[in-house]
């Protein structure tokens, strides 16, 4: 008798690491990195709640909190799998300096990033459409382009837009990347197997879809277009001064753009599909079908921290 699926939902998520997959569940924390040994080293810890404030649990705060504590435990995640995959020995104490070296220059590399990635996003878009406006305006002796506030939000949304797209071409050419993205397909695949209520095996994970609406490639595609929005409705021509109330509107953006990704994650219908479609074209890009240990760390971390009472008798 053929089992019937029960569509289960689940809050879990997780991200993709060097050689592993991070899992998230309501109480714990589990990763599975595949050790050059070949065997799958996991470790897992239970999330501190008593620590963590009530704008947690309110509506567009909440996005901003959360994205806070994923970016910290993600990064220190990837950086423990880097040395569960052997990629730095700690075995040599001659090379304990040069970690501790390797870190701080790991924290100023993530700040200067961050400076410009938000160069990128939002003072290079501002610039290059107040240039182009000049010139149209000057050729025709009017300032209907410096003036007009929709086209403005839509050309800097789309020059983001690119910007992110290329970003995520160039770095899938990276063969470490693209392994890097292969973990991330068995993510995807393991929630997928697990919400459509089938026994966590290989054989089960990997026939499932890599594309899932609760990604954070999904969440950062929401922004984008959130951000266009608000671009839009920024009125204000001076570049720099534009920037910055562009910066000081990235909370706003984040928590409705977390909003959007939690709704389409637990509803299925037209309008959460539609919200979810930009972000699953992009994962054609940010997930690529794993291979079956890929698939096994997935699911040693996902058994790790789902909770008894949501696990199915078969397993």
């Amino acid at each position: 008798m053929k089992k019937e699926n029960t569509n289960k939902k689940t809050s879990i998520g997780g991200q993709a690491l060097i050689e592993g997959v991070m899992m998230r569940g309501p109480h714990k924390t589990a990763m599975a990195v595949r050790h050059t040994s070949g065997e799958i080293v996991k470790e897992e810890w239970e999330n501190s709640v008593s620590d963590k404030p009530h704008l947690r649990k309110i509506p567009f705060f909440r996005g901003v909190y959360n994205m806070i504590d994923s970016l910290k435990i993600g990064y220190k995640c990837l950086m423990r799998s880097a040395e569960l995959a052997g990629l730095e020995d700690d075995a040599d104490p001659n090379k304990k300096d040069d970690s501790r070296l390797m870190s701080i220059l790991m924290i100023i590399s993530s700040v200067l990033g961050l400076v410009l990635s938000l160069g990128l996003f939002l003072y290079l878009p501002a610039f290059l459409y107040a240039c182009l406006a000049t010139l149209l305006d000057g050729a025709a002796s009017t300032d209907f382009w410096s003036s007009n506030a929709v086209l403005r939000g839509i050309f800097e949304g789309v020059l983001r837009l690119a910007i992110f797209l290329g970003y995520l071409l160039l770095v899938s050419l990276m063969k470490d990347i693209r392994r890097v993205f292969m973990y991330h397909g068995a993510e995807h695949k393991t929630i997928f197997c697990y919400e459509s209520g089938e026994e966590l095996t290989v054989e089960n994970v990997r026939k499932q879809k890599r594309f899932h609406p609760r990604c954070g490639t999904s969440f950062m595609v929401l922004m984008l277009l959130v951000g266009m929005i608000i671009s839009i409705c920024i009125q204000v021509d001076v570049v720099w001064l534009r920037t910055l109330i562009k910066f000081a509107l990235l909370p706003l953006t984040v928590g409705v753009g977390y909003e959007l990704i939690k709704l389409a994650g637990r509803k299925d219908n037209w309008l959460t599909r539609l919200i979810s479609a930009p972000g699953l074209w992009i994962q054609r890009l940010t997930t690529k079908e794993p291979d079956d240990a890929m698939i096994e760390c997935a699911i040693e971390a996902f058994l790790a921290v789902v909770p008894e009472d949501m696990k199915s008798d078969e397993w």
